[in-house]
């Protein structure tokens, strides 16, 4: 648990970072500075490479810290949405769980909302 709540902060603490308009700036001088090298290295093969393999590793980093933030955020989310629903006066509160409704394999869920009552479907869809 402890490294769970070590990858969070950092998680956080680099998205909030990533996220700034400098580093944005810095990621256009890095690429402006590559291009500009290209003449004085022959637009070599390990020019190339280089450029590549570090726009690769990057991209490989951020997606994990894109999908950590989409998370929390998704979560902050359902959190406030549950409450709203809690403290709405007449809301079906059987939806506030429905993002946890598990639907096996190739199984589709329908929600229909009936006058006084909500109805949840799961069906088969069967393979020919």
């Amino acid at each position: 648990m402890r490294s769970a709540a070590w990858y969070s902060r950092f998680a956080k603490a680099a998205a909030h970072f990533c996220g700034r308009p400098r580093v944005f700036t810095f990621a256009v001088a890095i690429i402006a500075v590559w291009l500009v090298t290209g003449p004085i290295f022959g637009f070599s093969d390990t020019w190339q490479l280089a450029v590549n393999t570090g726009t690769t590793i990057i991209t490989f980093l951020m997606v994990f810290l894109i999908q950590n933030t989409q998370n929390r955020d998704t979560e902050a989310i359902q959190l406030k949405l549950d409450e709203l629903i809690r403290a709405t006066q007449g809301a079906h509160n059987a939806l506030l769980d429905l993002e946890e409704l598990e639907v096996g394999r190739d199984g589709v869920a329908d929600v229909e909302f009936a006058p006084h009552r909500i109805i949840i479907t799961v069906a088969r869809v069967r393979n020919p």
